[in-house]
């Protein structure tokens, strides 16, 4: 029994964690440019995680090789992921629009998956896939918009999309006896250099800090960066990565959630409709 609390309790608290996320991206880009922000939360979390590291005496890895790895896998995972939603959301779309679009990850992992690492695939998990499809659709259907000013928007919501689903694969097949906290270290400080030349070349520099800009700030870098990118990696060792990613069907939910709470933004039937849909969806993948 409390083996199944603690096994339920795990992607919980990562959709809330990461879910979340989209909006307060949202909330600290009305303070500051994208890259600028992305640059300070992946410096605050890999200072962090780099004295945690050390204070615990953790392991790092042995080999060049091993090193190659955990960076390739972070600046996929955190790097890319990132920088596409940041500059998806700073060019208008929203919060709930990205993390639908990212909750097409799924179906990306789960055929990469069953291509790359010999997992199983069947009708049930397509009936659950092409469920959270409708279910998310629901969700954010009141938020999509035609307009051309969304395009580029959503172009990097697609390359954020495919950073993570590469990205997830990548961790399983190469990372999966990783080093969190050392790991960590590595993989913030690869996505921190990934991001600095396209801050200083491509972008007009402007950050104000205030109390909120703040309180993103630090959400994102210990809340996403540390805990739930943590809470992700141990799902991924310890289960299929395509069920794991299934859970990403509940980000729109919890983007949306929270944005009615933090700003009032109305939830309505097509929102019920949706989390049932999900719900269900995310039963027919899991169920054993």
């Amino acid at each position: 029994m409390l083996l199944s609390m603690k096994t339920l309790a795990l992607p919980i608290v990562f959709i809330f964690l990461y879910g979340s996320g989209f909006v307060f991206t949202a909330f600290g880009l009305e303070n500051s440019s994208p890259m600028a922000f992305l640059a300070l939360r992946f410096f605050i979390a890999f200072f962090i995680l780099l004295i945690i590291a050390s204070v615990l005496r953790v392991q790092w890895p042995n080999t060049l090789l091993e090193f190659v790895h955990i960076s390739t896998a972070g600046l996929l995972t955190v790097g890319v992921f990132s920088i596409g939603v940041f500059l998806s959301i700073s060019f208008g779309i929203s919060a709930s629009l990205s993390a639908l679009i990212i909750a097409l990850q799924p179906i990306i992992v789960t055929f990469l998956a069953v291509k790359l690492l010999g997992e199983k695939f069947n009708m049930k998990i397509l009936i659950g896939l092409l469920l959270g499809i409708l279910g998310v659709a629901f969700v954010v259907s009141s938020k999509v918009g035609g307009s051309s000013s969304q395009i580029l928007g959503i172009v990097f919501s697609i390359i954020a999309l495919l950073g993570l689903s590469f990205g997830n694969i990548y961790q399983k097949k190469y990372c999966s006896n990783m080093n969190l906290y050392s790991g960590g270290a590595i993989q913030t400080l690869s996505s921190t250099i990934l991001v600095v030349p396209i801050l200083l070349f491509f972008e007009d520099i402007n950050i104000t800090f205030n109390g909120d800009f703040l309180i993103a700030l630090v959400y994102m870098s210990v809340g996403v960066s540390i805990g739930a990118l943590s809470l992700l990696y141990v799902m991924i060792e310890k289960g299929e990565v395509s069920k794991v990613s299934s859970v990403f069907y509940m980000m729109p939910v919890c983007a949306a959630l929270i944005s009615y709470f933090l700003f009032d933004i109305d939830i309505d039937i097509t929102m019920f409709i949706g989390i049932f849909a999900v719900l269900v969806g995310i039963l027919l993948i899991n169920k054993k």
